[in-house]
């Protein structure tokens, strides 16, 4: 009997239950390769996020680590969550927050932010980092609001087992527990660590979910999802996924929004207003990052 063929008594998943699925591209960020998943051609947002990207792992050698200057950003709130490694941010606010594995950094860029992203204490050894960096589309209304930033601790962040899946809520409502991250629309997003064999069932009272495989092979319906592919659920269809190996997925979702326009950093529901802002960063109208006076030029520059 194969391993597929044993799994059939747990996995009860129901028929037809995704929309689509999305391969990550790898994209490389000079030394440094990222899968990134959204936008894709196939879909540009789910709920609110609008981008995705897969870090690493990379391995760096004493010296070395992610150096990403100053650059700006507007009409988004990114988040940054690790897995492993760490990551010290600045931004034009005046924070340095360094951030660990399990930790959230939710940097709220509204009429806009710059930062930089550079190695962390982990920098004179050999390091690893692996994350995810992902932004959100604000709602309409609110896409002008004030710049902010906030950091939650992973030890602040509900954490919870379900048939031995291991959740973690980083954003959002699940299984009857709420994390402490600020959201601005209906929002979630999840860590979830399924061993071989286990079953979650995602939530369904969110208008938009997908799932992204972080590690190992997953089980939907009659189909699997490797390393590196996102699946979209159909609209309230409960989704439950199998683990056909040790597997790690983010589930994100949330509120559909209005169409966004996205140029480099920029997102806003104007293309006059990612005009203006290009406009900004070329003239040094934006507020500067503190403690770091380097600083990325438009693409086009």
């Amino acid at each position: 009997m194969s391993y597929e063929d044993a799994l059939e008594p747990v996995c009860s998943s129901c028929v037809g239950s995704i929309a689509l699925s999305i391969a990550s591209r790898e994209k490389d960020l000079g030394g440094f390769t990222v899968r990134r998943v959204l936008p894709a051609a196939e879909r540009q947002m789910v709920g609110p996020f609008i981008f995705f990207d897969h870090m690493g792992p990379a391995q760096f050698p004493p010296g070395k680590g992610i150096d990403v200057r100053p650059h700006p950003h507007i009409g988004i709130a990114t988040i940054t969550y690790l897995f492993e490694g760490e990551i010290l941010h600045r931004d034009s606010l005046g924070v340095i927050q360094p951030i660990e594995p399990g930790a959230v950094n939710l940097m709220t860029a509204g009429s806009g932010i710059a930062h930089s992203e550079r190695p962390g204490a982990d920098f004179e050894t050999t390091s690893t980092l692996h994350g995810i960096q992902s932004w959100m589309a604000l709602p309409d209304g609110q896409e002008e609001m004030p710049a902010a930033f906030a950091h939650t601790t992973a030890a602040e962040l509900p954490q919870l087992e379900i048939k031995g899946v291991s959740v973690r809520v980083i954003m959002g409502e699940a299984f009857g527990q709420r994390s402490p991250v600020t959201t601005y629309s209906s929002t979630l997003y999840l860590d979830c660590r399924l061993p071989q064999g286990a079953e979650v069932t995602l939530p369904d009272n969110y208008e938009e979910i997908a799932a992204y495989v972080v590690s190992g092979t997953v089980r939907v319906d009659e189909d699997s999802y490797d390393t590196g592919a996102m699946f979209v659920a159909k609209p309230g269809l409960a989704v439950s996924v199998c683990g056909m190996s040790d597997a790690r997925i983010m589930v994100i979702g949330g509120a559909k929004h209005g169409r966004r326009h996205i140029w480099w950093n920029f997102v806003s529901s104007s293309t006059e207003r990612i005009e203006q802002a290009k406009q900004d960063w070329r003239e040094n109208r934006f507020p500067k990052v503190v403690d770091d006076d380097e600083f990325i030029p438009l693409p086009e520059d």
